[in-house]
């Protein structure tokens, strides 16, 4: 196959999103696929990297040179050639080749649900609601979505207006290849690291944003703390390792969370720690007491799986993608609502993870390997295979004729 992934400029310093690209271009490249890449320039946004006009100059290099740049690319390439676009955030450009075949990955759609005012918790500008309506103008001329969770899919048909029958659903695969790890490996890296020893704390990974309620999290800690003050456990984990510190993998706090820290009792020791490396990741959820992820949304969930893949028990929310990618074998936790008592959430949350801490050590141990074999369909390996089978699938059925002008994205918009 002839393929083209269209990927985010190098100038937008996105984490995700090159990742993914990259490992969709390794594995076509590992098959002896011909891979290109397109993606826009740092050209007018270089010169004002460090001013106010930052912003706007991308726009122009993404929007107004960019398409140019595309449409002269379009009349060299064959018409047998893919277009992938590893983010439906990409949208503006898929009017260019709308009448090639091509394919959109759609991760999560919150930020089109937040300036559709379907979130309340994160409300949105004019400008950011003007340009999630531009990147859903340009996507929905997509013929072909592969969505990372049922849940994508539901919220591309629900608030895109995509046909169901337009969307493949493909889960993520693990990010790397993470399996438990003895106590004595998993010490060794915790140590190395500054944090604490294997059954000493409680883990949360996160990247701090509003939906993966970092509050939340220090809050139902806080709960567990209290609990176990004022009644200390006798008998299972907690009785043996004592009371567990919380490690946050996720940004230094605001005030308002150092505040809340503030407000817990002296027994809480909470660790905030940035630039954590895969195998340091790979120890802390291999040594964790349980990991905590009770996000109010997400598009996928990776942290869930990789915890499982480690042995960890999860906390998470009992709200899709989390139940789809956790299934039988997290602890689900309501979601934290506005008109919902945050104090009695938590407590709600240390009850779970007390009540599995209590548990006796050969049902811990079941549920885990249980979980264990639940990840397995997560493997790179079965993913990547998936996505080919699906790239192969949309050009068998592209009608291959000779291209025809591309449409202009100022004209592309869906009735």
């Amino acid at each position: 196959m002839r393929l083209v992934f269209f990927t985010h400029p190098e100038f937008m310093r996105s984490q995700s999103m090159p990742r993914f690209a990259r490992m969709l271009q390794r594995a076509c490249l590992d098959r002896g696929h011909h891979v290109s890449v397109w993606a826009p320039r740092d050209g007018l946004h270089r010169w004002f990297a460090h001013t106010r006009l930052a912003k706007w100059a991308g726009y122009v290099d993404q929007y107004l040179i960019f398409p140019w740049w595309v449409r002269r690319q379009l009349a060299q390439t064959p018409a047998d050639s893919l277009f992938v676009f590893c983010d439906q955030a990409l949208g503006p450009w898929v009017p260019l080749v709308a009448h090639r075949p091509h394919l959109v990955h759609a991760h999560d759609l919150l930020a089109l649900r937040s300036a559709l005012g379907q979130i309340p918790e994160n409300p949105t500008r004019l400008t950011g609601r003007l340009y999630q309506r531009f990147i859903r103008r340009g996507f929905r001329q997509a013929k072909h979505f592969i969505a990372i969770s049922d849940r994508t899919r539901s919220d591309l048909v629900t608030h895109a207006g995509i046909a169901a029958d337009r969307v493949v659903v493909i889960h993520n695969s693990q990010n790397h290849a993470y399996a438990p790890l003895p106590v004595k490996a998993a010490s060794a890296r915790l140590l190395e690291a500054g944090l604490p020893a294997p059954g000493r704390f409680l883990l949360h990974v996160g990247g701090g944003q509003w939906y993966k309620n970092t509050e939340g999290v220090i809050r139902l800690y806080g709960a567990l703390v209290r609990r176990w003050v004022s009644h200390p456990p006798t008998d299972g984990h907690a009785a043996a390792q004592g009371m567990p510190a919380l490690v946050m993998v996720s940004p230094e706090p605001c005030e308002r969370l150092q505040t809340l820290i503030g407000g817990l009792p002296p027994q809480a020791r909470v660790l905030f720690c940035q630039g954590v490396s895969t195998e340091v990741l790979e120890a802390a959820y291999s040594g964790c007491v349980a990991m905590l992820f009770p996000s109010l949304a997400e598009g996928f969930g990776w942290p869930i799986i990789e915890a499982m893949a480690c042995g960890a028990p999860v906390v998470t929310s009992l709200d899709a993608p989390m139940t789809e990618i956790g299934g039988p074998h997290a602890l689900y936790l309501p979601v934290l609502t506005p008109a919902q008592s945050p104090e009695q959430w938590a407590a709600q949350g240390a009850d779970m993870v007390d009540e599995w801490l209590a548990a006796p050590t050969p049902v811990r141990q079941t549920r885990q390997a249980a979980a264990l074999q639940w990840v397995q369909q997560f493997e790179p390996s079965r993913v990547k295979a998936a996505y080919l089978a699906e790239y192969e699938r949309v050009l068998l059925q592209w009608p291959m004729t000779q291209p025809t002008k591309a449409a202009s994205p100022r004209h592309a918009e869906a009735p």
